[in-house]
């Protein structure tokens, strides 16, 4: 009887140990299928947004290029259709790579606001920008008073500005620059300016894609503002804005009295401020999609055009950000 019940035991410990390498092999399973999944899945995401990062950089380079055919091709009154140079007012083009495409826009730095030749008087185009864009007033006169204080060669206070003394007060101390922008990425050191007020969020444009450090320019370029900054002029409505992008649409401005019906008694408050000439830099934004898929992959540059077909770049990023959108724009085969 004892050797029956020692056997049932020994049985019964055979069947438990069954029972727990079963359970540690189908976990082992379970996790390694998980981790096969998880790594297939990265893999993927991986081959994607690497595939829409080549689809964005060719963005910039059919930028360039036309950048280029536009320099040996200045404006005619006759032109074979399709072969018209696109335009550096920020319009919105698409080409197409196999089955995924690309979209991309070029904006002329000099239809954007010269942040190194801010002073304080065309600060208010800044400060007017700041508020179309959500901004409160007091921030915005803030965000531009610490600009302008950031950029002088002295440790004087604006009325609303910063100096070393204020940033020296920070958990992460640091000096005023006193000294001309390098980049637009300084300004997410100056006093104000939160990561959103530069770079945007939720849908919302950041005043990165507004303003330029390039020396050369003077006045904003009516020819290739966008509307934003047009609206951003004294006296400029977003509707007077508007319908100087429909005029210039049809016909080039030649001078800025050529709009001079279009903006009324606001004219003599802009004109200051505004100009036609074009520089030789031009910031391109272009983004990569998939083939059904509405989240594609930016990336930045600004490029100066040095002439025989040589340029260089002034600013790059890569990634940009995530752009959601369809195939808005001008089709480039």
């Amino acid at each position: 009887m004892f050797r029956t019940i020692f056997c049932l035991n020994d049985r019964g410990v055979a069947l438990l140990m069954v029972l727990w390498v079963l359970m540690i092999l189908m976990t082992v399973v379970v996790s390694f299928a998980f981790l096969v999944r998880a790594e297939s899945r990265a893999t993927l995401f991986f081959k994607q947004k690497a595939e829409k990062r080549f689809l964005a950089e060719a963005g910039i380079q059919r930028a360039i290029m036309e950048l280029m055919y536009r320099g040996v091709a200045p404006d005619s009154d006759i032109r074979v259709a399709g072969t018209e140079p696109v335009r550096v007012d920020g319009t919105l083009n698409t080409g197409q790579l196999g089955e995924d495409f690309y979209t991309y826009r070029i904006i002329d730095e000099s239809g954007k606001i010269g942040l190194n030749q801010l002073n304080d008087a065309s600060g208010l185009i800044l400060i007017n920008l700041l508020v179309n864009l959500g901004v409160s007033k007091e921030q915005a006169d803030t965000i531009v008073d610490s600009i302008l204080d950031w950029k002088d060669s002295d440790e004087l206070h604006r009325l609303d500005g910063a100096e070393t003394d204020y940033y020296l007060s920070l958990p992460v101390p640091y000096r005023s620059k006193n000294a001309r922008f390098d980049a637009l990425d300084e300004l997410v050191m100056v006093r104000g300016i939160a990561p959103e007020i530069l770079y945007g969020s939720r849908g919302k444009s950041g005043i990165i894609d507004f303003l330029t450090v390039d020396p050369a320019v003077r006045a904003i370029n009516l020819n290739s503002a966008p509307g934003e900054v047009l609206a951003a002029l004294p006296g400029v409505s977003r509707e007077m804005a508007d319908r100087i992008v429909v005029f210039r649409n049809s016909a080039r401005i030649a001078s800025p009295e050529d709009i001079e019906s279009i903006v009324g008694e606001s004219f003599r408050l802009m004109k200051p401020y505004v100009g036609t000439s074009e520089s030789n830099a031009y910031s391109i934004e272009s983004t990569g999609y998939k083939k059904g898929e509405k989240h594609g992959l930016a990336v930045k540059a600004v490029v100066t055009l040095e002439g025989n077909g040589k340029y260089k770049y002034a600013y790059y990023k890569n990634p940009a950000g995530v752009r959601q959108g369809n195939r808005p724009g001008r089709e480039i085969p």
